[in-house]
């Protein structure tokens, strides 16, 4: 194995092993790999780009100049510019990942590390020092949602694991980063990552439930459900009092009581973000005019003056308020073209391949339902790990599917 695809493997290690355990950690891999991609310039290697390829690069870069023009048009600030020029950042990513790929048992290993040592301090986190909602060096939303996707990686590594020397040793390991990634989103208190598990798990199934005993079907839901239980009924985890204050939220804002709870001021946010876009549902009110026409609707009493220093917490409608409906189709691109690729391969018959594919297909089906209840791309921590996990996922799978057997040797 060569020095860049030692230099990727330890970059996408990286990745997953720091992403939430250390500051500004998700962007740690990032880095090297996009500085590692400036040596494309004068190795220039030969990529072989397929037609899937560029449809993935068109996704990044059309949702990344597409905003970076809005922006532009409208004068904004400097800083503005800053998360949608990473989704173009990734795109020299991919073209190196491509060219060099990581070996495997680093990609997923870094993802155990990573989902254990999150789950770990989630645990010391609540249980110990006693903090509401177990959170590390990026917003609480933030940290829950990521930890439980990487869990859900961990779970798609299991194709891989099977096929290895030491499978047993590997199925235990990943599966442990399974069940320390979903403890680290429950201690967190994220609800809205729960609500899109079941899309995560007909993925899974797509991919691997054709290998799997009805015996073992049964027992694996068997103890999902054990595990959530025994979660949501533990007091001191905290998840069995964020679902009641999630009904309470409810019952005071359909009564009028109190609108201003966490559920009810993002039904505030997301009335407010419907009224902007039935006014300029083409054009969008840019970034600075988003904040204006919240005003103007708090001024005439249409909804309560929280929501005008917030974005809607929602991807979708904040994308369309803001950008209007070319916004919202380069976002729903963003998803669903790496989602439609991804999925052509989840029958593949080799199991490694089959692994990256589904981990490939749960990232935008995850960050579908994160979209739900957060702006993740309005956070540095959602960009980082959606845009250079996709190049990467999608990289690894397309040079191991070319050229397997030479890069299946040391």
């Amino acid at each position: 194995m060569g020095f860049a695809r030692r230099l990727t493997s330890l970059a996408v290690f990286l990745m997953g092993a720091l992403a939430l355990v250390v500051d500004s950690g998700y962007s740690i891999g990032p880095a090297l790999l996009l500085l590692a991609s400036v040596s494309l310039l004068w190795r220039r290697p030969a990529l072989n780009l397929q037609a899937e390829d560029k449809w993935v690069l068109a996704a990044l870069a059309g949702y990344s100049l597409l905003f970076i023009i809005q922006l532009f048009l409208e004068r904004a600030d400097s800083s503005a510019f800053e998360r949608p020029s990473r989704f173009m950042f990734a795109v020299p990513v991919l073209l190196f990942v491509l060219a060099y790929p990581p070996k495997l048992s680093w990609l997923w290993s870094g993802l155990i590390i990573g989902s254990f040592f999150t789950g770990c301090w989630a645990i010391w986190q609540k249980l110990v020092l006693g903090v509401e909602r177990a959170t590390g060096y990026t917003y609480v939303i933030q940290f829950g949602n990521i930890s439980m996707l990487f869990g859900l990686f961990c779970l798609a590594g299991l194709g891989w694991a099977v096929m290895q020397p030491n499978a047993k040793r590997w199925v235990l390991l990943l599966l442990l980063g399974a069940v320390f990634g979903a403890l680290g989103s429950l201690l967190s208190g994220s609800r809205g990552g729960w609500i899109g598990l079941p899309f995560v798990f007909l993925v899974l199934y797509r991919a691997y439930g054709n290998l799997l005993s009805a015996k073992l079907r049964l027992g694996i839901i068997a103890g999902l459900l054990a595990l959530v239980a025994l979660v949501y009924f533990v007091p001191q985890t905290g998840v069995q009092a964020r679902v009641q204050h999630a009904f309470n939220d409810i019952e005071l804002y359909v009564s009028g009581e109190n609108k201003a709870t966490s559920l009810g001021a993002r039904f505030e946010m997301w009335q407010g973000a419907l009224i902007l876009i039935a006014e300029k549902p083409f054009t969008g009110w840019g970034w600075n005019g988003y904040r204006q026409g919240m005003q103007e609707l708090v001024d005439n009493g249409k909804v309560i003056p929280f929501v005008v220093n917030n974005h809607a917490h929602n991807e979708y409608l904040d994308n369309f308020a803001r950008r209007g409906i070319l916004g919202l189709l380069s976002l729903l691109a963003l998803y669903l073209v790496p989602l439609r690729l991804f999925a052509r391969h989840l029958t593949e018959p080799n199991l490694e391949l089959r692994a990256l594919a589904t981990a490939g297909a749960i990232l935008p089906v995850a960050f579908m339902d994160f979209g739900l209840s957060q702006v993740f791309f309005g956070h540095n921590s959602g960009v980082m790990v959606y845009a250079f996990w996709l190049v990467v996922l999608w990289s690894t799978l397309r040079a191991y599917e070319q050229r397997l057997p030479t890069l299946a040797q040391p």
